[in-house]
């Protein structure tokens, strides 16, 4: 297995010390966001957009795969992120700098936005040769991330993906109702209420490919209305903000049938809970090959806290009618206290009809001779895609408790799908950023101080670049490499997946930076 190897100059550590005694003050602070944003957008971005991370010579960069130096990532924490972190610092600061910042992220979305309206995980201002390649040889040979082993050529609402490029767009059109940013807008949103299916769920991608891949013997999952990454919900937030800005009628009855799938979907008591994916007679359908048919906990545990907030939204008793109903079922499935690990107590997948857990596991060592396969033994299970789930079923309880002990008028009384009248969107979006696949974002608390003090010479804060990827060199081989790598999350040295490095070198992270800019815009307020 190769290990990403380079060598981190000196330069690359020198900071800027503030002395102890002497907390930053705002202008340290306002000095530290300009320097850190100027090294991003002068030295890190493509044409305005964004990968996750860099070595600090710019030799390699990934998103969540390695990147070619033409491209820039969608999928957060990528460029509708750095947009947004970018009119978070405009909002704190007015500085015109961080607004100017947040256009060139939108003309690096535009650029690639899909001809239906949505977006891909990343785009190649490289072209269609550049993207042929990448997916002939890096995607391809991607053994565990089966979503980028060939090119789908449409647009995706995995991951959040389109929906925060929209959302991006609509914010920054509503900063100065900038007409120019109207057509891809009106286009994204064309795209959202096209692609909803008649009955209110959504496919994970769109439009349907003309010839329907066979993943590993499974059929296409991307056509299936999708819950997997709160794509409906993810949705459903834009359309809503779409109607507090621009007042389209058009989408309220978009927001109603998509709040419909999630009661329609629902599964018959006693295993009252949700799949990942539904076929478009609303039977529970697997997706990738490590993700079986069933029910699934985390699913259902996310589906629930959405029908809670559709009840704050609308009031509608229907919304919480089988809430207990799922969280029994929850509470039913929870795992023995032998398989419990690291606060996982609830297995991932339930059989439909037995509640018999179901654990995945694979064999093999790269995607030509590799395989996944389902069965009961909790032993062994994969490392990438966990058997098993943390969830906080009593907060539930006590969410839906409180909901329910309140008047449905005075639940919904401040909904802005109850609004007629136009109101402003958050003025700030990222406080709460989590990392989502990206391993590599320093998300610890860090103090203003801290942050002044640690930003190096060259404009970014060192980060352990700790997952990484085996160059592509040749495809994979029908014969299995001698090892285990049934619960690693790289196989052998032809697999392009990421995997963390046990030794990580010090790079440059979008997340890193969005995360300590979040801090220093929320010290800006007490700082003198």
């Amino acid at each position: 297995m190769r290990r990403l190897m380079a060598s981190v100059g000196a330069a690359a550590l020198m900071v800027f010390a503030v002395p102890a005694a002497q907390a930053a003050t705002r202008a340290d602070i306002l000095a530290t966001m300009k320097r850190a944003s100027q090294f991003m957008v002068d030295k890190a971005s493509v044409r305005g957009g964004y990968v996750w991370s860099y070595l600090p010579d710019m030799s390699r960069r990934w998103g969540e795969m390695e990147a070619y130096p033409t491209m820039v990532w969608v999928q957060p924490p990528g460029t509708g992120t750095m947009g947004h972190l970018f009119l978070d610092a405009y909002h704190a600061t007015r500085d015109e700098y961080y607004y100017r910042a947040a256009e060139k992220a939108a003309a690096a979305l535009i650029a690639g936005q899909q001809p239906a309206g949505g977006w891909h995980y990343f785009i190649d201002f490289g072209g269609k040769a550049s993207i042929a390649k990448w997916y002939a040889t890096i995607g391809k040979n991607a053994w565990r991330l089966e979503e980028f082993q060939h090119f789908w050529d449409n647009a995706t609402f995995d991951d959040a993906g389109t929906s925060e490029a929209m959302q991006f767009l609509l914010r920054l059109y509503a900063e100065k109702r900038d007409a120019r940013y109207l057509p891809a807008l009106h286009k994204s949103i064309d795209f959202v209420l096209k692609s909803q299916y008649p009955n209110g769920g959504w496919p994970q991608r769109y439009p349907a490919t003309k010839f329907p891949y066979i993943d590993h013997g499974k059929p296409d999952y991307t056509s299936f209305i999708t819950f997997n990454d709160d794509v409906a919900g993810e949705n459903i937030r834009f359309l809503i903000q779409v109607w507090q800005v621009l007042g389209d009628k058009r989408v309220l009855g978009a927001i109603d049938r998509a709040m419909d799938i999630y009661v329609r979907t629902q599964q018959p008591a006693p295993q009252a809970g949700w799949g990942l994916q539904y076929t478009l007679d609303l039977k529970p359908t697997g997706a990738r090959t490590y993700e079986p048919t069933a029910i699934v906990t985390h699913t259902t545990y996310a589906n629930i806290e959405q029908l809670l907030a559709f009840y704050r939204l609308t009031g509608d008793p229907k919304f919480l009618k089988r809430v207990p109903e799922a969280l029994d079922w929850l509470d039913s499935v929870k795992s023995p206290p032998e398989l419990n690990k690291d606060g996982k107590t609830y297995p991932t997948f339930l059989e439909i009809g037995t509640n018999r857990p179901l654990y995945v596991h694979r064999r093999g060592s790269n995607v030509v001779n590799g395989e996944y396969y389902v069965d009961d033994n909790p032993q062994n299970t994969l490392g990438h895609y966990s058997s098993f789930r943390h969830l906080d079923v009593p907060k539930l309880r006590r969410a839906y408790d409180a909901l329910k002990a309140m008047q449905p008028g005075e639940v919904a009384k401040d909904s802005p799908v109850k609004s007629t009248v136009r109101r402003p969107l958050d003025r700030y979006y990222l406080a709460e950023m989590g990392a989502g696949s990206d391993r590599n974002a320093d998300l610890s608390a860090n103090t203003p101080d801290a942050l002044v003090g640690s930003l190096n010479s060259s404009g970014w804060w060192p980060t352990q670049i700790r997952m990484t990827s085996n160059r592509y060199t040749r495809d994979g081989s029908k014969t299995p490499t001698p090892g285990d790598y049934s619960t690693t999350r790289v196989g052998d040295a032809t697999d392009t997946s990421p995997y963390l490095d046990p030794k990580p070198v010090v790079g440059i992270s979008t997340g890193t930076y969005i995360a300590h800019m979040e801090t220093l815009i929320a010290a800006l307020a007490d700082a003198k």
